[in-house]
């Protein structure tokens, strides 16, 4: 990153190192507010990029002192600096300018500066969710007699770098490559380096797993779950030439109809319901939300994902409406809740119904859930004590999660806890802070943050117990005037 500029009247130069260098725009823009350049000063340029409009590089000033910067802004620019609009440096140094005179600007919702930048930020987040969801690994024989996986991608925004991180962790025990236009990453299981871009050409066009899996992708496919409208719209058809399963589902679309209706014949047949026949032929296809909802459940009941299932009585699975406003995440069932097989109904439970009642919740009306579907504990004689799910097991059962929340799409999501925003957002979060604004999903839609209340009840001090029980309600106050703004 260099800096350049003549005077005082004239345009500053930034030029950074690449597309998505967070880290020499954040150092330019400290020494541009501490020097008071104007934002209407400042030209942002990526190396290779536009070329020189104002003349050669300057040396770059000594690093001026730091300033606190609100950690949601911060949040946002490392997203928004990996889009591809051109003036997306700018923009951020224009918020950045703002903020100086006034700290509450991130809360001001009508300003159109700040809309655009979050509206930027989904549009980095949507590509990475959609990076995550369509790479497709082609295993190759490499020159060491060694198994590579490689596979190509068309990311819409510069993410590779961002998203790099969630393939590591994902397939930290493979030697993989994923080749993009921009630029390629390697790991070969202990470090991660990074090539120069590619072209679809330099990946392998198939292997021998593609039709084992194109088989079990056609095993799976259930037509009383079909959506087309969503699924095109989750699963564009630009990504379907690089996944094998694409060439399944023109054809699985067409069937899908004749195979709900043969599936509710025979289901009437066995159930002697042939008098409510007519009236599940009535349904659209893909609009049996309720079936698809037992489906899942039915699944969901046989879980062996982690070894959680070895120790619970049952799968406590989501309960309530499936089309809430609200839907509750919250970290585990109980003792109690084990037993019943229904989330949120012990100490926990009654405390959080207390509260609803308090915020003017109708919790009939929203849907609750777990971040972790199994009773993790520790045997303390004949008593069972809770004990807290560990990353592994939360990334287990995240899939559960992500599922009850793609059928009910709530406008509104609230994370009871830590561990029910790390379900939710993939990452570590810490409460205290993200109470204080919500928080983004790849879907989209609002998270709201807040303590889990089994918090309360292990608090011994009975004015600091009632405070945060208060704060906790308040919280809850403001989840329903938003969920109430949404759907209006």
């Amino acid at each position: 990153m260099s800096i350049a500029g003549r005077s005082a009247d004239q345009p500053v130069r930034i030029t950074l190192a690449a597309a998505d260098d967070f880290d020499g725009w954040r150092d330019a823009a400290r020494d541009l507010i501490e020097a008071g350049t104007a934002p209407e000063r400042v030209v942002w340029i990526v190396e290779g990029g536009v070329g020189d409009l104002f003349g050669g590089d300057a040396p770059r000033p000594p690093a001026a002192p730091s300033f606190s910067v609100l950690r949601q802004f911060v949040d946002l620019a490392k997203a928004v600096v990996c889009h591809s609009d051109p003036e997306r440096f700018g923009l951020l140094y224009a918020m950045l300018w703002k903020l100086q005179g006034n700290r509450k600007a991130m809360e001001d919702r009508a300003d159109p500066l700040l809309d655009r930048l979050e509206r930027l930020a989904k549009e980095v987040r949507r590509d990475a969710h959609k990076m995550h969801a369509f790479v497709r690994f082609r295993e190759v024989e490499e020159e060491d007699n060694k198994t590579r996986f490689v596979a190509w991608f068309e990311p819409e925004h510069h993410i590779v770098r961002r998203e790099a991180g969630f393939f590591v962790r994902r397939f930290a025990n493979m030697r993989w490559s994923i080749l993009t236009p921009e630029l390629s990453i390697h790991w070969n299981g202990t470090t991660l380096t990074e090539g120069p871009g590619a072209t679809k050409a330099d990946a392998p066009g198939g292997d021998p797993l593609e039709e084992t899996w194109k088989t079990y992708y056609a095993s799976v496919f259930n037509p009383a779950r079909l959506k087309v409208k969503a699924m095109t719209k989750e699963m564009p058809k630009k990504y379907w030439r690089n996944m094998p399963e694409s060439a399944l589902i023109a054809p699985l679309i067409a069937g899908a109809r004749a195979r709900e209706v043969e599936m509710i014949d025979r289901s009437a047949a066995e159930a002697g319901m042939a008098g409510a026949l007519e009236a599940e032929r009535r349904i659209e296809p893909g609009g049996n939300l309720r079936a698809a909802w037992e489906g899942l459940l039915a699944e969901a009941r046989q879980c062996t994902r982690c070894d959680l299932y070895k120790c619970g009585t049952q799968t406590v699975f989501g309960e309530g409406p499936l089309d809430a406003a609200i839907l509750f995440v919250g970290e585990q069932p109980g003792d109690q809740e084990d037993l019943a097989g229904r989330p949120f109904i012990g100490p926990a439970g009654q405390l959080f119904d207390a509260s609803l009642q308090q915020a003017g919740i109708d919790r009939s009306q929203t849907y609750v859930t777990n971040a972790v579907k199994h009773f993790k504990f520790e045997a303390r004689g004949k008593r069972r004590i809770h004990s807290k799910p560990d990353a592994g097991e939360i990334e287990a059962c995240r899939w559960w999660q992500e599922q009850e929340r793609a059928l009910i799409k709530p406008p509104l999501t609230v994370a009871l806890g830590a561990t029910a925003a790390r379900s939710l957002t993939g990452k570590t979060v810490t409460i205290s802070r993200a109470r204080e604004a919500p928080l983004t999903l790849v879907d989209g839609s609002e998270c709201w943050v807040t303590v889990h209340p089994s918090f309360l009840l292990r608090i011994p001090e009975e004015d600091r117990k009632a405070a945060e029980r208060a704060r906790f309600v308040e919280d809850l106050r403001r989840i329903k005037a938003r969920a109430d703004e949404l759907t209006a």
